[in-house]
């Protein structure tokens, strides 16, 4: 089997919210699984000295026209969420800590919340939002709560942060095929035909 693709997301980036609609048939295509690997941008920005595309004359404009616009284009639900950015700390450090009990369903759960933010408008950047959407899905939200304040789990979701900034992810979605980096939902046909090709 070939290796897993890396998706490292940000649950506040609305270009990773497309690319959380996108990947699985991608990856189909190739016989592949997907690692969801949620990160933090803050500290990302910090190093990269970047800054949120809102935050950009003109690229925040470009920004609020082309994600409605890569939505109608590929059927995905869409609302500007209230408020926008937020934090996502709560949300990654859940995906974090369901992830080693079962993989699919905390696949499921970050594809609940993304959908929560960007298509119902829910917010998720506090730990009771976060919590509303795991009970919504099933899931123990009295333990998964308890989890997200473990500081096993807060050193994990660090740990990842930091790892990512290692391997010079610098924005998000950002994906990794065999250790070949890809920013951006627009580098998804580049990847398709990458991993097609074999690379070259």
């Amino acid at each position: 089997m070939p290796e897993p693709i890396d998706f490292y997301f940000d649950f506040s980036s609305p270009y990773s919210y497309v690319a959380a609609n996108l990947i699985d048939a991608l990856a189909d295509r190739h016989i592949r699984s997907v690692t969801w690997r949620p990160i933090l941008l803050g500290p990302v920005f910090e190093v990269s000295g970047n800054r949120p595309l809102n935050a950009q004359p003109m690229k925040g404009d470009y920004m609020r026209h082309d994600v409605p616009r890569l939505c109608r284009r590929h059927g995905i639900p869409f609302a500007w969420p209230e408020p926008f950015p937020i934090a996502t700390v709560a949300a990654a450090r859940a995906v974090y800590a369901l992830w080693d009990q079962d993989a699919e369903q905390a696949i499921r759960f970050a594809k609940a919340v993304f959908r929560a933010y960007f298509a119902n408008g829910r917010n998720i950047g506090e730990t009771d939002g976060v919590l509303a959407v795991a009970a919504d899905e099933g899931i123990d939200a009295a333990a998964l709560g308890q989890a997200i304040q473990d500081p096993a789990i807060k050193a994990r979701t660090k740990a990842a942060v930091d790892h990512a900034i290692k391997l010079k992810v610098c924005g998000a979605p950002f994906f990794l095929v065999d250790e070949e980096p890809f920013w951006g939902v627009d580098r998804l046909p580049l990847m398709d035909e990458w991993m097609a090709r074999g690379g070259w």
